[in-house]
């Protein structure tokens, strides 16, 4: 159809922006927006709703079908690159730590939690252990993507002396999961665009404000265009900055606003090929990245937090201050590879 072809032929963030201008100005045109015109919201809810169904299946088929075809040469590469993937996490919890502590801010806390809180490290550690070692098909159901990680790294290593054509199943497996993630992001605008619409109508123009009073953003761009840029010029002992901006442009952007590392993982992958990496490297290494690489949930677990520390008054050491950043680090892995996974 013409339409969908003039759709598609118009740039994804370009379609977002749209998306997010629309729903802005139909939640301040209709009167009681919410209530008057919830089919609007709905679309938010539907997408969201997909990316968290279709993200883990593709986390889990992608990492199975990439070392199971996968040859005996990654080795210290890929153990590089893990490094970096937990450090530049503990990195930006830092950073949310150090900014929470310049611009203390408060939030408003409209209920208790309904979860008590763990006692010890002990507890911390144990319960991170046995969601690593959970039901692989129930961390699917669940969005559990350490146990879907785990075990899907241990079924990759036990189909590699699968015969072809079973690899072959897994790489057609895979490619199909991709396509129908590609489909969903395709309808992001609508997602965006309902996703908005339901903030600006129950809380105004003020949700655009808080989100920056809160540090978030300003955190993020600083882990983006310092701390990120700084780790790769190390690695790679040249300027960082012409690739960073490339990987703004053409992945960043599209996964600032679905919120969501997994479901980009699709266009994370076409850029690694333009880039003519190898795929027998980022087939893993960009599935992994977007399950334990979480710089954006360890800053806002880290962020709110210190929020609710603050508006309660509670003093906080420097010491335990650095604790929550390793913890934050380690509860991130895997909080946010779908939607609003960090909150």
């Amino acid at each position: 159809m013409k339409l969908v072809k003039a759709y598609n032929s118009v740039s994804l963030v370009l379609r977002i922006v749209i998306g997010m201008a629309i729903g802005t100005a139909l939640a301040l045109l209709i009167p009681n927006a919410a209530v008057t015109a919830p089919g609007i919201g709905i679309l938010g809810k539907l997408f969201v709703g997909a990316l968290k169904a279709i993200a883990p299946l593709l986390v889990f088929v992608l990492i199975i079908s990439a070392l199971a075809q996968s040859k005996e040469k990654m080795g210290k590469q890929f153990g590089t690159v893990i490094v970096l993937y937990l450090v530049s996490t503990f990195l930006a919890a830092a950073i949310a730590v150090v900014a929470s502590y310049l611009f203390p801010v408060t939030i408003t806390l409209t209920e208790a939690a309904s979860d008590s809180a763990p006692e010890s490290f002990a507890e911390i550690f144990t319960n991170l252990l046995t969601n690593i070692v959970s039901n692989p098909i129930g961390s699917i159901v669940s969005g559990n993507f350490l146990g879907i990680l785990f075990w899907a790294i241990v079924l990759g290593f036990a189909f590699k002396g699968a015969a072809d054509s079973t690899k072959r199943f897994l790489a057609d497996a895979s490619e199909a999961v991709t396509k129908a993630v590609r489909f969903v992001i395709n309808l992001a605008p609508f997602g965006i665009l309902g996703l908005v619409f339901t903030a600006v109508s129950t809380s105004g123009l003020a949700i655009f404000t808080e989100y920056g009073k809160l540090l978030l953003l300003r955190c993020m761009l600083f882990s983006a265009l310092v701390v990120n840029p700084v780790m790769a010029f190390v690695a790679m002992r040249k300027n960082p900055y012409p690739l960073v901006f490339k990987c703004l442009k053409e992945s960043g952007v599209t996964a600032f606003f679905t919120r969501s590392s997994a479901a980009n993982i699709p266009v994370n992958m076409s850029l690694c090929e333009s880039l003519g990496l190898d795929k027998e490297f980022y087939s893993v290494s960009i599935p992994l990245g977007a399950t334990i690489n979480m710089a954006g949930a360890a800053v806002t677990i880290t962020i709110m937090a210190l929020a609710a520390v603050h508006t309660l008054g509670i003093t906080v050491q420097l010491p335990v201050a650095i604790i929550l950043s390793v913890m934050a680090a380690l509860g991130a892995c895997g909080a946010s590879g779908v939607a609003g996974g960090s909150l």
